[in-house]
C-alpha cells in the first residue's frame, strides 16, 4: 500500500471504528494530526510528517510516521524489526513510532492502533463502542531465540512470551519464521501474565503465558505463500487470525480438537 494510501486508510479507519476525527493542535506543525478520546482526552495516535534526519534515518526529506502507545513487552518485540523506531518526542518506554512508508503492512499498523486505543480508553468507552475482543491469534517464533520446533509437540505445555490482549482460553497459532516460514502449531492459552525475567540482545521478556500445544502442522502445509492468499503477508508481531485462514486450516486438517 502506498504511503499516502496508508495514511488515508488510518484516517478512515479511526473514523469508522472509533468515531475519531483528526485534531490539528500546533500552528507550527499544521500537518501533525492527533487522535484522542472524547471523554478523557487521552491521545492514542499522532500522525506526523517528520524530517528523516530527526528520526535517525538516512537520506533527506520528510517521512510519514505514527506514534502509538504500546506495552513495554510489545516495544521490545517491534523495535527489533524494520519499520519501527523509538517514539519521536514521546515517552520511549510506553510509545512506539511506526513508519508509514510501506515498510509495515496495514494489518500490523491497525493492530497496534487498536492496542493503543485499548490502552488509553476507559471501560465505559469500550463498552459503549462494543469493541470485540479477539480470541484467536497468530504469533511469530524466531528460531534465533528459541528452537520451538525441537521443543514443542502435541500435548506439551510450555511458557511463551506474553502477547498483549491475549487471555486465558484464547487460541494461539505459532508461525515459525525463516527458514521454516510456516504456521506450525495451534495452542491453547492456559495462564497469562506470569512474571518472568529474560534479556537477550534486543529481546526483553517481563511476562509470559502458559500454553498447551493442541495440534502440530506439517511445515509444508501453511507456508508464508499459502497465508498470503488469505491476506497475511507478514507476521512481525501478534496479529488476529483471519476467519478465512482459520477455516482453511480447519478444512485441511479436520481440526476438531477438544479443549
Amino acid at each position: 500500500m502506498a504511503k499516502q494510501d496508508l495514511k488515508r486508510h488510518i484516517f478512515d479507519y479511526v473514523l469508522t471504528q472509533y468515531g475519531s476525527e483528526a485534531e490539528y493542535l500546533w500552528k507550527s506543525y499544521p500537518d501533525f494530526a492527533v487522535f484522542s478520546h472524547q471523554d478523557n482526552r487521552k491521545w492514542y495516535a499522532i500522525v506526523m510528517n517528520v524530517e528523516k534526519e530527526k528520526l535517525g534515518l538516512a537520506g533527506s526529506g520528510k517521512i510519514n510516521v505514527m506514534n502509538v502507545k504500546c506495552s513495554p513487552e510489545m516495544l521490545s518485540l517491534f523495535l527489533a524489526q524494520e519499520g519501527f523506531l523509538p517514539a519521536y518526542h514521546m515517552n520511549k518506554s510506553h510509545w512506539l513510532t511506526i513508519r508509514l512508508d510501506g515498510s509495515v503492512d496495514k494489518e500490523t499498523v491497525c493492530f497496534l492502533l487498536n492496542g493503543s486505543f485499548d490502552l488509553t480508553a476507559t471501560k465505559q468507552v469500550k463498552k459503549k463502542l462494543g469493541i470485540m475482543r479477539y480470541s484467536e491469534w497468530i504469533v511469530p517464533a524466531n528460531p534465533k531465540y528459541y528452537d520451538v520446533e525441537n521443543e514443542l509437540h502435541e500435548g506439551k505445555e510450555i511458557f511463551w512470551k506474553q502477547s498483549n490482549n491475549v487471555d486465558v482460553d484464547d487460541i494461539v497459532y505459532i508461525y515459525v519464521t525463516e527458514p521454516t516460514a510456516a504456521i506450525r502449531y495451534k495452542c491453547l492459552v492456559l495462564e497469562v501474565n506470569i512474571p518472568y525475567k529474560y534479556r537477550h540482545e534486543e529481546l526483553q521478556i517481563k511476562r509470559v503465558m502458559k500454553i498447551r500445544c493442541l495440534k502440530e502442522y506439517d511445515r509444508k502445509l501453511f507456508t508464508r505463500d499459502k497465508m498470503a492468499q488469505f491476506g497475511v503477508s507478514a507476521v512481525r508481531g501478534p496479529r488476529h487470525m483471519p476467519y478465512s485462514l482459520k477455516r482453511e486450516i480447519d478444512n485441511l486438517t479436520n481440526d476438531e480438537v477438544s479443549v
